[in-house]
Order: structure tokens, then C-alpha cells, then sequence
């Protein structure tokens, strides 16, 4: 009985209330400071007097954006669509490419960089933490397909599997098309979430779910916005273009000929029936059907082989036959390539990492640019999923106890995706710091040099010299201890 009390599947329990009242507001560590705390006193201290410019109090009234089934029923019937789209957007091979791009940019690691760093000060919460990513989750295997469907629906719904001793026991994926984010349902609290699971009929609590979302587009909020989103409009006229490409390929590339039958004294109601029996003897094969002895005469009757056959009469001419050439344009992809480009722009891949044909060869400092490019656009991605990651980590500390700063002193981070990038940065670390050392003899001082040229701040150029200090001391000592032996 008593562990049902603290079983965080039942709403009941203290856990299940205790983890919805921390998640339905922001989780933010606010520092406590005497001139602040007095500062604050002094302003309220006419609070009770003074409710507004006119001496009333205002009145705060809620604000939802999504109020009205009517509205709510046309946003998910909308986001139904794009995810439909989505799905079949994925059978082109170079949209089907550049999500596995993605993916696999977001999730790089090597053996000296592993995927998810966690950075905490306190070694037992970061040994938690990452049994809890890589023994658990196993970010490893699991990240790549977390990140591929975020990229391609815009949004992914992970349920968290939690138990009140062992915390988060598992992972669950949930289908993005079947789970609705519920956001002011509360007229109290504007900040308090839930999900349902139309499917499942389920309600799920803010910290049950992990909400992957890529923002950006307000336009489809509170969900995400796909990467594939722009590139919607370009997919229906490239794939309508290319179906047009083939149908006239296929109905006009092969060269005809043309029959002209002199018909001769043929009464006029005898014509059809003297072409009809003109095209049998030239054209058509006789198949018996073995099981019924029948007669089989029939074919495609515009299939490529298939020619025309026109009777005349008279001063028309006898009979003869010419040939009827085929398409000019068959060869002819030129709005194919427009397209294409378009889709690879709105994509925000560089053509050359899909394609070799024309514009995929480019010099060596125009694909150093681009892949920088493309960086930036990948850590944009990453910071939404190590949002997530780092709430999935302060449920998982939650449960075990842990409270107040515990919860969000730590820090995750992926990979850069781009070594020319890093290259980059360091170059222009470089460049600054030649210039700071040579603008130091005679000219500024360390302290100018370090607020104009590094930015830092009087606590910040204070501590830098302390660590100097120390970092000095520490050699001489280690020098002595060379010196004397120990």
C-alpha cells in the first residue's frame, strides 16, 4: 500500500502530484541576494495602495490561441495532412538521402569524442546521469531514429517509462500523427501541459512526456515545424513533372508509321469494317485459348507498336505508307534541374553531398563555406533534442530524490558536426590572440586588452588573474620538487 502511495502512475500519489506541480512552470535556480531582496521590499511597499494607473486593479484574462473546436479540429486536420505528406515525400530517394544526412550529422561521434558529454560538477549526479543515457535510453542506438523522425514530422513523442525507486526504467516512442500537446486547458496556470493519445485514449502529465519539436514557425504552434516543411510545394510539382516527363516519353518518343489504304470502290459503310480487317491481317496474332478453344484478338490499343491507319480514295492516292517521327523534347530535362535545385535549396543541403550531376561539383572554399553552413543549421537541431535530453535527465533526478539546484546544475552537449567549422573558430582564436599579445608591449594593459579584445568583465578578468597566480605557484612548486627529488 505504501509503495502504490509513491507510484508515479497513480495520479493519487504524492510523486505523481509533486512532479506535475514542478513541470507545470519554468525550472529556473533564482539567486537570493540581500540588495535585491531589500530593493524588492522597498518597491512593493505600495503594492496595497496602487493596483493600476487609475487605482484598480487590473483584470488578467486567460489567452488561448487554440480555444474553439472548430479551430482545434481544422489545426490537427492540417497537421494530419503535412504528416501524410511527409510519409509520402520519403519514397523520393533524395529526400529519403537527406534525412539519413541529418540524422547522421546530429548523432556524429568518434572514438575520442563519444555522441552525449555531460558536464556536472558533482560526480554522482553525473554517474547517474549517464547510466541513465547510455545504459537506459542508450543514446547510442536510439538517438539516430529520435533525430531522423524530429527532422521529418517536425515533432517526436518519447513516454517515459518511471519508476519511484529506480526512476526512469525506459523509453517508448509514441506515433507523432496520434498525440496532441494540450497547452491552456488550465485558466489558473497558462504554463501547465499535458498530451493525449487519441489512439491510446490516454492523458498523459508534461513530465511523462518528452516533446522533440524543432521551433522556429509559429505558424504550427505549439508543434514543430518539419525540415522537410519548404520543401513541400517543390515535391508536388517535381514528382507531377517527372510523371508528365514519362507519360510523354513513353507516348510520344517512338517513331509511328502511318498506313494509307486505297479503299477504292468500298461502299462508305463497308470502310470500317475493310480497316478493321486490314489491321488484323498486318498487326494481330491469333492466340487460341487451349482451355476454351476461343479466338483471343485482343491487345493494347495504344501500345508503342501500335501504328495508324488511314483509308483514302481517289485523287488521294494509292496506298502507301510513311513514317510519323517521334518527340523532339524527349531529351529535354531542363525544368527537371530547376526543380531539383529548388528542392535541394529548401532542403538546405549542399547539392554536392546529394548529387553528382550538374552544380554537385564544387571547388574546395565554396563547399567549406556551405558545410558551415549546414553546421549551424545542425546545431540548431541539436539544441532542441538536448533540451529535452537535460528533462528527461532532471525527471530521472527528481524521482531519485535529488531536489532544488541538484536538478539543473548539469550540462549536455553533442558534437560539433563540422571539423572545418572548429578549424575556423580556432583560426580566429589565433588571429586574437596575436593581436592581443602585440597590443600589450607598451601600448594597453591586460585588464583593456581583456574587456575589448575577449569581452570579460571585471569578476571575470579578476578571477582569470587568480588562476594565473595559481598556475604559476603551481609550477614553481612542481620545479622544487623536481629539484629536491620529491
Amino acid at each position: 500500500m505504501a509503495k502504490e502511495k509513491n507510484n508515479p502512475r497513480n495520479k493519487d500519489s504524492m510523486l505523481f502530484r509533486q512532479l506535475t506541480r514542478l513541470f507545470s512552470g519554468p525550472i529556473v535556480n533564482y539567486r537570493a541576494q540581500t540588495q535585491r531582496k531589500f530593493r524588492r521590499r522597498a518597491l512593493n511597499k505600495f503594492e496595497g495602495d496602487f493596483k493600476s494607473a487609475q487605482g484598480l486593479q487590473f483584470k488578467k484574462t486567460a489567452y488561448n490561441p487554440f480555444d474553439g473546436l472548430n479551430s482545434d479540429h481544422l489545426l490537427h486536420q492540417d497537421r494530419a495532412l503535412r504528416y501524410n505528406d511527409f510519409d509520402q515525400m520519403e519514397f523520393t530517394p533524395e529526400i529519403a538521402s537527406a534525412m539519413d544526412i541529418y540524422a547522421d550529422e546530429i548523432t556524429t561521434s568518434t572514438n575520442l569524442t563519444p555522441l552525449l558529454s555531460i558536464d556536472c560538477y558533482n560526480q554522482e549526479i553525473k554517474d547517474i546521469l549517464n547510466a541513465l543515457y547510455h545504459n537506459v535510453l542508450n543514446v547510442e542506438h536510439n538517438l539516430f531514429g529520435w533525430a531522423r523522425t524530429m527532422c521529418k514530422y517536425g515533432d517526436f513523442f518519447l513516454y517515459l517509462d518511471i519508476d519511484d525507486t529506480q526512476g526512469i526504467r525506459s523509453a517508448i516512442g509514441l506515433p507523432p500523427v496520434e498525440v496532441e500537446r494540450l497547452e491552456g486547458e488550465d485558466p489558473t496556470n497558462s504554463n501547465y501541459i499535458q498530451y493525449q493519445w487519441n489512439s491510446g485514449g490516454l492523458t498523459f502529465e508534461n513530465w511523462q512526456i518528452a516533446h522533440f519539436r524543432v521551433l522556429g514557425n509559429d505558424r504550427y504552434a505549439p508543434y514543430g515545424t518539419a525540415v522537410l516543411e519548404p520543401a513541400r510545394r517543390i515535391w508536388r510539382q517535381l514528382t507531377l513533372l517527372e510523371d508528365a516527363m514519362m507519360a510523354y516519353r513513353i507516348v510520344r518518343s517512338p517513331e509511328r508509321r502511318v498506313f494509307y489504304f486505297d479503299v477504292g470502290t468500298v461502299a462508305p459503310q463497308d470502310v470500317e469494317q475493310f480497316m478493321e480487317k486490314a489491321k488484323t491481317q498486318l498487326k494481330r496474332n491469333q492466340v487460341v485459348d487451349p482451355s476454351t478453344g476461343r479466338v483471343d484478338l485482343r491487345y493494347n490499343p495504344m501500345s508503342i507498336d501500335e501504328d495508324y491507319f488511314i483509308p483514302v480514295r481517289g485523287a488521294q492516292g494509292g496506298t502507301r505508307i510513311e513514317s510519323l517521327p517521334g518527340g523532339s523534347y524527349t531529351g529535354d530535362i531542363d525544368d527537371v534541374k530547376y526543380l531539383r535545385d529548388k528542392l535541394f535549396s529548401a532542403l538546405k543541403i549542399p547539392a554536392s553531398y546529394l548529387s553528382r550531376a550538374e552544380g554537385g561539383d564544387e571547388d574546395k572554399a565554396t563547399l567549406a563555406q556551405k558545410d558551415i553552413r549546414f553546421a549551424r543549421t545542425i546545431q540548431r537541431l541539436q539544441r532542441a533534442i538536448v533540451s529535452e535530453l537535460e528533462k528527461i535527465g532532471i525527471v530521472h533526478l527528481y524521482t531519485l530524490g535529488f531536489r532544488s539546484e541538484d536538478l539543473i546544475n548539469f550540462k549536455l552537449s553533442l558534437n560539433n558536426p563540422s571539423k572545418i567549422a572548429e578549424l575556423q573558430e580556432l583560426e580566429h582564436w589565433k588571429v586574437k590572440f596575436d593581436a592581443a599579445s602585440g597590443a600589450t608591449e607598451k601600448f594597453f594593459s591586460r585588464r583593456w586588452i581583456g574587456k575589448h579584445f575577449f569581452g570579460l568583465s571585471d569578476e571575470e578578468i579578476l578571477q582569470n588573474q587568480r588562476e594565473m597566480f595559481y598556475d604559476a605557484w603551481l609550477d614553481q612548486q612542481l620545479e622544487g620538487a623536481a629539484e629536491g627529488g620529491e
